[in-house]
């Protein structure tokens, strides 16, 4: 008999399953796809020599995750690659506010009367990134904070809305770049501890920078599952599981599904019946020939870009697509270029590109013609690079990953107190009514993102009860 079965072969299964099998444990993980790697897999979506990543791109929270800076995975092939700037975002007139790896930088890109501003707000959390994240990401019950000082420090800032935070800038630059930060979860600017989203982006650019991987995402995955078999646990794709009946014995069963998938393999009902999936995104994936020609200088040397004219436009979006149930008139883009660093990922030359809007949660239209209308407002003459493109919405993006419910990537939405306690209300989020069964995905603390912190706070909770047993 196994010791943990993993269903599910995401970073978060893949990083739980690692973290027991590092402990002498069993392990053996389950996949639907033909291949590892959930929202960090890597692909030809247009033409031959693309490599493009049908979901996640830009790792800020991967590079400075507690959970991967303990794993040996630059062994496995993981190599980091930084832009010149982690974050531009560009405005109508040319210019651009910045996310770099100096505050500074940062700073100054606000212009004079909010460098200050920003400076103070930061300063406190500034060279403490490690501990705050370990304490951030992890529960009370399982690690006590490292740092409380600061860690309630953050919570001070962070708990409320944040247009309470940048109630605290006088233009509009910083304004904007910080609701762009707060729209990469998909959540409303005046939410809960919407604060701490914009803010948790901003010290990790800071820390780390936001890299991407070198070859695409799939380079994460496949570290994982190559130090994973090292520690002899064995990985089986293509193997679909629709009841707990159909897999092989095992102490544990582990879950890097959504709560919906789990109710229904594992039986539990109307468990998980509040637990709600917020807006989808429709997605483009381009093979471009050259650069994508923006007009701020800033935009040509980052990682990433947001792509919103002002808060205003920005909020207006996010409203239509969570709560109008409507897709927006002028959606609010993230972007990603990372054969700017990356040329592996291109032929020479060519470069790859995506973005996204939000749309709402199941929305079956085209909004091809909205993106590109925005992209065209900020690098007129884009049209003219595109080469090939694959466009994916909510249904789209679903079939790619069954933990896209309604094409939702943040695998629930993380609005309200479901933003940080998810999927229900519990001291104990990883547990399910089956003492023999956890979750580990995206649906659980601290919520969505290429990091694995999901899975390793998950495996606390597995391992605790199988030394128990």
């Amino acid at each position: 008999m196994l010791d943990a079965v993993v269903v599910g072969a995401g970073p978060n299964g893949l990083t739980a399953a690692v973290e027991l099998a590092r402990r002498g444990f069993s392990v053996a993980v389950f996949e639907a796809r033909d291949t590892v790697g959930g929202g960090a897999r890597t692909e030809e979506l247009t033409l031959p020599g693309f490599r493009h990543d049908p979901c996640s791109a830009a790792h800020p929270l991967g590079v400075n995750s507690p959970a991967f800076k303990a794993l040996p995975l630059g062994r496995y092939g993981l190599e980091w690659l930084h832009h010149e700037l982690p974050m531009a975002h560009p405005f109508p007139d040319g210019t651009a506010a910045v996310l770099s790896r100096s505050v500074a930088e940062t700073a100054a890109s606000f212009g004079p009367r909010d460098a200050g501003t920003y400076r103070r707000l930061v300063d406190p959390f500034t060279g403490r990134w490690d501990t705050l994240a370990r304490d951030f990401m992890s529960l009370p019950l399982s690690a006590l904070p490292r740092d409380p000082v600061t860690l309630a420090r953050f919570g001070l800032v962070g708990l409320p809305p944040s247009t309470w935070l940048t109630r605290r800038f006088h233009d509009e630059r910083a304004k904007t770049l910080f609701a762009g930060l707060v729209a990469h979860v998909m959540a409303p600017l005046d939410g809960f501890a919407t604060g701490a989203v914009g803010l948790v982006f901003a010290l990790a650019a800071h820390a780390g920078g936001w890299p991407v991987a070198r070859g695409g995402s799939q380079s994460i995955s496949d570290a994982l599952t190559a130090y994973l078999k090292d520690l002899g646990g064995t990985v089986h794709t293509d193997y679909e599981v629709k009841r707990l009946d159909d897999l092989p014995p095992a102490r544990a069963y582990v879950f890097d599904t959504s709560p919906t998938a789990l109710s229904r393999i594992a039986g539990f009902g109307r468990y998980y019946e509040r637990y709600r999936y917020g807006p989808g995104v429709f997605k483009i994936d381009y093979a471009l020939d050259g650069p994508v020609p923006w007009t701020a200088k800033e935009a040509r040397r980052a990682g990433t870009v947001q792509v919103g004219a002002s808060r205003a436009e920005i909020g207006t979006a996010l409203r239509a697509a969570s709560r109008e149930g409507r897709a927006p008139d002028a959606p609010f883009l993230i972007t990603v270029q990372p054969s700017v660093v990356d040329p592996s990922r291109a032929p020479d030359g060519k470069q790859v590109f995506w973005a996204y809007g939000h749309v709402p949660n199941g929305w079956t239209g085209d909004l091809t013609d909205a993106i590109e209308r925005q992209l065209e407002r900020f690098a007129p003459g884009f049209r003219d690079r595109v080469l090939a493109r694959a466009t994916a919405g909510p249904p789209e993006m679903a079939a790619r990953n069954a933990n896209y419910v309604g094409g939702d990537i943040a695998c629930g939405a993380a609005s309200g107190l479901q933003l940080m306690l998810r999927p229900r209300l519990s001291l104990f989020p990883y547990s399910t009514p089956h003492p023999a069964v956890f979750i580990c995905s995206s649906a659980t603390p601290p919520g969505p993102g290429v990091h694995g912190m999901s899975g390793h706070n998950a495996a606390k909770a597995v391992w605790r009860r199988l030394r128990q047993a």
